[in-house]
């Protein structure tokens, strides 16, 4: 879903990835007139804990706090911004509706829509993408997604507050398949799944052929490593969110190392079951090719050992998206700090990537 504001007339946009442990704003510069760009600015600050729970905006007043912190210290002064929806209130579905053309389903999608999700359709923006047509049988496959209008007016209105002008508003798990169009080659035909583990929710993605065939939302993710990083260690969130993503504790940390690889160990377990269930679920009931490989983004799939876990318990090839693999080198950051975080930004950098001319 694309939802697009009146104001959207720049050449530049902010990637605004509002996220339930972080902001991040990220905004890239195209160099030469080809698809080349560079990392030009990048910003991060924690959001207050539980200021976010499932998607619901509860202190809006320390969301808008972490925007304005996370624009100040990326020093971005483009106002224009992107963001992301993701979680319960954001349905994505395939469906086969009879061929006709966008002018005639742009009048019946509300009709449309109604069979498909389970909110009043007058309570949700919707968007659609027609992605194929069979002429020959009369069918052709659009991709519905609708947000629910609340969750959209929260995120404008904290971007608004932050001094900001929201442009757009994405889908996460679109945002991701942005960034990874943008840094790979896509084989013809091939199956993946781009799952984003974020500290709330998992966004999966599945995409045969570089069109989205399953996606799903799920909210087993990476607030649990911490969670239960916290309660073996007796530490404050903070303290054990380090820890988890490799960090070095406080006094006693040296000596309980095994509390923490097997809380460590207990919540990949319970992670990877959760994602593999999805996947399995979309190999049961979807025709297309199987899945050749899994990518991992978002700031858990830093995680000590959940990428090898992940290939064992699944038997399938995954490696860890880097969504800043081709953008240029810029001498504004530290490279070994870029490919820590990089994961992390896959949303925030596939959402800069929504300018004129790049979708």
């Amino acid at each position: 879903m694309k939802i697009n504001f009146p104001t959207f007339n720049s050449k530049s946009i902010v990637g605004l990835d509002v996220g339930s442990s972080s902001v991040k704003a990220v905004e890239l510069t195209r160099k030469g007139k080809g698809d080349s760009f560079e990392l030009n600015h990048l910003g991060i600050a924690k959001v207050a804990p539980e200021a976010i729970v499932q998607g619901a905006f509860l202190n809006s007043g320390a969301i808008t706090n972490a925007i304005r912190e996370a624009i100040e210290n990326a020093k971005i002064k483009t106002k224009n911004v992107a963001a992301a929806v993701s979680g319960h209130s954001v349905i994505v579905k395939k469906v086969s509706l009879p061929v006709m053309t966008r002018e005639e389903l742009d009048e019946q999608i509300r009709w449309e829509a109604e069979q498909y999700i389970p909110f009043d359709v007058n309570e949700v923006n919707l968007d659609f993408q027609i992605l194929d047509s069979v002429e020959d049988e009369g069918r052709m496959e659009v991709l519905l997604v609708a947000a629910k209008k609340d969750l959209i007016d929260d995120y404008v209105q904290v971007i608004t507050e932050a001094g900001l002008t929201p442009v757009a508003i994405d889908v996460a798990a679109f945002a991701v398949e942005n960034a990874f169009e943008a840094n790979y080659e896509a084989r013809g035909g091939e199956t993946i799944a781009l799952v984003n583990i974020g500290a709330q929710v998992v966004n999966i993605n599945i995409m045969s052929g570089g069109v989205p065939c399953f996606t799903r939302d799920i909210t087993t993710a990476g607030n649990q490593y911490t969670e239960e990083i916290q309660k073996a260690l007796s530490i404050s969130f903070e303290e054990a969110e380090r820890i988890k993503l490799g960090g070095h504790g406080t006094e006693g940390q040296d000596v309980v190392p095994r509390e923490v690889e097997q809380a460590m160990q207990s919540v990949t377990e319970t992670v990877i079951g959760e994602i593999s269930r999805s996947l399995d679920f979309y190999a049961a009931t979807s025709a297309e090719s199987r899945i050749e490989k899994v990518y991992l983004a978002g700031g858990a799939a830093r995680v000590s050992g959940l990428p090898q876990a992940f290939q064992e318990r699944t038997g399938l090839a995954v490696e860890t998206l880097n969504p800043l693999q081709r953008m240029l080198p810029s001498s504004k950051f530290e490279q070994d700090q870029l490919d820590d975080m990089a994961p992390g930004l896959s949303v925030g950098v596939g959402l800069a990537l929504r300018r004129t001319g790049v979708q």
